[in-house]
């Protein structure tokens, strides 16, 4: 009878623990992922982007891969995903997960593992995963990755000939969108906005501030960037020397469509036909492809074999990479486009450090009047 009586005060204690929440079965990996993704995706809008949520799915996607879908969650121990850098670049020999990647979704991983731990769907927190080997930013990558200036100069003169209506017989809509993907990569070398930043971007954004208001022409241009559009969830100002791209664009947008030009114009997006789409990117991506090759830059294999990685994010590069070599302090361009000072120094090479390097090697030797590099004596 006290067997019994126990075994009824156990089951009725199971089952008030099971009623708020707790679980004596184990979830799958695929249910345990299905589950923080649920939850995440209550956030979006407020603590992340709709962007980073899909991020987190892939991320996510590829440890089910590995770890199989089926697996209990409480049957996981800390050591079993120490060889998930092997397992993800496996087969991949010539296109290899890159570091970073790795980094992240490892990242990622244990941060979804912590969540479960504190919702008591697992015995362990986090994973013990190999250490990737340390991530130099300041190679020849970046290098790959942006524009020279000559190239930006080649691809502001050809967008002329690639926008021309009557030479390539162009309808309404394809002529416009070549205008908008245009101004949109002009704009991008000038603000340097990440690709989220720019394509959000309204009118009631733009503060045009008119140097010489008989000509009615703005050379400056106070840009806000809202933190509901801004990769860090906060705001900033701050000012862009345009050349005229964004008074060209708006003036054509007003002049042939006519949503644009109403009393909600102010609040209609910059980079769209209608003020309410924006930009996509299938079109920024073609045209830009289009756009080089009629520049003519280079993307092939360099000498070391490895193509260059140009995309619209690139003028971003550009830009910061241009603000450095004009010698503005890393804190004012971290500022400028919303990112952290620490990031700009890991990220990018400033300008002296060739000429320091010089410097060092030429310690000991000389220079003739013709140029001969010898001992000294």
């Amino acid at each position: 009878m006290i067997a019994i009586e126990k075994g009824k005060e156990n089951y009725h204690e199971i089952m008030a623990n099971m009623k708020l929440g707790k679980t004596y079965f184990s979830l799958t990996a695929k249910e345990g992922v299905e589950k923080y993704l649920a939850s995440k995706e209550k956030e979006i809008g407020t603590n992340i982007k709709k962007g980073r949520y899909g991020t987190i799915k892939t991320h996510l996607e590829h440890w089910l891969n590995f770890i199989k879908r089926d697996t209990k969650l409480k049957d996981l121990h800390r050591m079993m995903c120490e060889d998930y850098y092997l397992e993800r670049n496996k087969n991949k020999k010539k296109a290899p997960v890159k570091t970073i990647t790795l980094k992240q979704e490892m990242s990622t991983i244990n941060t979804m593992m912590k969540w479960l731990h504190n919702h008591n769907e697992t015995l362990i927190d986090e994973f013990e995963f190999k250490k990737l080997k340390r991530i130099d930013r300041k190679d020849e990558t970046l290098r790959r990755n942006t524009f020279y200036p000559y190239e930006v100069e080649a691809i502001e003169r050809c967008l002329g000939d690639y926008c021309d209506k009557e030479k390539h017989r162009l309808e309404q809509k394809e002529w416009l969108t070549r205008l908008c993907v245009s101004y949109y990569l002009m704009i991008a070398s000038l603000t340097g906005l990440r690709t989220g930043e720019q394509k959000q971007l309204r009118w009631s954004d733009l503060l045009f501030i008119v140097n010489n208001p008989e000509e009615n022409q703005a050379s400056k241009v106070n840009i806000t960037v809202r933190a509901e559009t801004s990769k860090v969830g906060t705001s900033r100002n701050f000012f862009c020397l345009d050349k005229g791209y964004f008074e060209g664009w708006q003036k054509i947008i007003r002049k042939h469509v006519p949503t644009m030009s109403g009393k909600d114009a102010l609040n209609s997006l910059v980079f769209s036909l209608d003020g309410k789409t924006e930009l996509s990117q299938r079109a920024t991506l073609y045209h830009f492809g289009k756009i080089l090759d009629l520049a003519k830059i280079n993307r092939a294999p360099d000498d070391s074999g490895i193509k260059r990685h140009l995309v619209p994010y690139s003028f971003r590069h550009f830009f910061i990479t241009q603000k450095i070599n004009a010698g503005l302090g890393f804190h004012k361009i971290a500022d400028m486009c919303g990112t952290s000072t620490t990031q700009i120094e890991n990220t990018y090479r400033h300008p002296d450090e060739d000429e320091k390097r010089m410097a060092d090697a030429m310690v000991g030797y000389e220079v003739d009047e013709d140029g001969n590099v010898r001992f000294q004596s």
